[in-house]
């Protein structure tokens, strides 16, 4: 990993090598936070997405260095901002967390002269993040080829739902609906008995996984745009940009292990498997006693105990050695009788408490954890311990709070990984960006928004 990093803290242009040179910041509690030893320390991102895939590629390279530019309309911003919860400003605690270590800037896109204001700032940025419906961007001029001419060695990462290409490309890109599409939704749910089929409508996590997980490989390929460019340059060849096409479709297939491969070679149709996995066993959600401080509320346990000792240790845990033996030795062995063991397991479970439970299975070495709400993993001894969960501070004119949110992840050791500042006020940086960057001045600043091309 200091190998990559050291690649990464490579000099990209000129302007790169003197922007965040000795950059920090303070934290409300005195603490000094810099970012001259991030690895993507000297990158500016200029972010023009909304809501969730595209902002949160930016949260991921903002949070290890990059300067990250949030280009957000006038007067409303990104609708992220509204979503959900609301703090006592009105401003979605989900927003402070996405939108961190960013700054925001507001600019009209559907105006030209905002337009030109992004064509200015892109050619002193190295990345374009964008999540628009593919074509908008070249409907307005912002498109690759058109801002490449300016900056040769501008990044598009583009997000959609499809791609760029292909007879979908122009959909609106929705991830509940790619993730249909992608095939990951059929697999999740209840299978019907006798057909191996959804029986019923799918069960879909309660977040919306494939903006994440495209934003994650928006990130990535962001990521491998820069080490491609700084290859180019360091071998003596021009260090041009690419495009980074990234679709939430081909992103969530990237999650789905063997489905392809085995559908290909064995005609093989993966259905859902409720709360197991298919072709290993035993891995499930175990009914449990409900706690005692909690008796209206069911608990369950999850066990994996798909290694061939861990099975042998589980059976022989809850009393069962007469399921082990060479009929029940491997995991193939298992799957073929995966009705009878989870029906032993259960049995063995549901007289216990999940507490209980886990203190049993722990304790001979079988991995086992409790079904928790997200109170209890604030609490949980271990994600204290590790520091996961981070007070950041809201910073107001009359005091502010601090709201808590979880780290970006992964913990690079030679890097600082606290978060810098919490998402932005709306257009909090404009002249910072627009002045300080682009030279405007006050009376062009006035004009702008008295115009509605910026914000105030």
């Amino acid at each position: 990993m200091s190998r990559l990093i050291g690649r990464l803290t490579g000099p990209w242009t000129h302007a790169a090598r003197l922007r965040n040179r000795g950059i920090s910041t303070s934290t409300p509690d005195g603490t000094t936070l810099r970012t001259e030893d991030l690895p993507l320390s000297g990158v500016r991102i200029l972010e023009i997405g909304q809501v969730i895939a595209g902002p949160f590629c930016g949260q991921l390279l903002g949070h290890f260095g990059a300067e990250v530019i949030k280009v957000e309309p006038p007067g409303v911003g990104d609708p992220l901002r509204v979503w959900r919860e609301l703090d006592v400003d009105g401003v979605s605690p989900w927003w402070r967390s996405i939108a961190r270590n960013k700054k925001s800037i507001t600019i009209d896109l559907r105006k030209e002269e905002g337009r030109e204001l992004v064509r200015r700032l892109a050619m002193k940025s190295d990345v374009l993040l964008e999540n628009f419906k593919p074509g908008t961007l070249e409907k307005w001029g912002l498109g690759p080829a058109d801002l490449q001419k300016l900056n040769p060695s501008l990044i598009f990462t583009r997000v959609s739902g499809y791609g760029q290409t292909g007879p979908w490309a122009s959909r609106p890109g929705y991830a509940s609906v790619c993730e249909a599409e992608s095939g990951f939704r059929y697999i999740n749910g209840i299978a019907d008995p006798a057909m191996g089929a959804l029986s019923g409508p799918p069960i879909r996590p309660n977040i919306s996984l494939g903006d994440s997980v495209a934003g994650l490989h928006a990130a990535f390929g962001t990521v491998l745009a820069l080490l491609s460019r700084k290859n180019r340059e360091s071998n003596g060849r021009s260090h041009k940009g690419q495009v980074v096409d990234v679709s939430i479709v081909e992103s969530m297939l990237n999650l789905m292990e063997g489905i392809i491969p085995e559908y290909n070679r064995k005609g093989k149709i993966r259905g859902p498997s409720g709360s197991s996995v298919t072709g290993i066993v035993p891995t499930n959600a175990y009914p449990c006693k409900p706690s005692p401080a909690s008796p209206d509320v069911p608990s369950y346990v999850v066990i994996g105990a798909n290694a061939d000792s861990m099975y042998n240790r589980l059976m022989a845990a809850i009393g069962r050695s007469d399921l082990t033996g060479p009929e029940y030795a491997r995991n193939h062995h298992r799957v073929a009788r995966q009705a009878e063991i989870e029906a032993a397991i259960s049995a063995w479970t549901q007289e216990r408490t999940a507490e209980e439970a886990e203190a049993v299975l722990q304790s001979v070495g079988v991995p086992t954890g409790r079904v928790v709400s997200v109170k209890e993993v604030v609490e949980s001894p271990q994600i204290k311990a590790r520091g996961v969960v981070e007070d950041v501070w809201v910073d107001k004119e009359d005091g502010g709070w601090n709201v808590k949110m979880a780290k970006v992840f992964p913990l690079l050791s030679d890097c600082e990984s606290r978060t810098r500042w919490a998402g932005p006020e709306l257009g909090q940086h404009n002249k910072e960006v627009l002045m300080g960057e682009l030279g405007l001045s006050e009376e062009e600043m006035s004009r702008l928004q008295s115009e509605g091309v910026i914000g105030k």
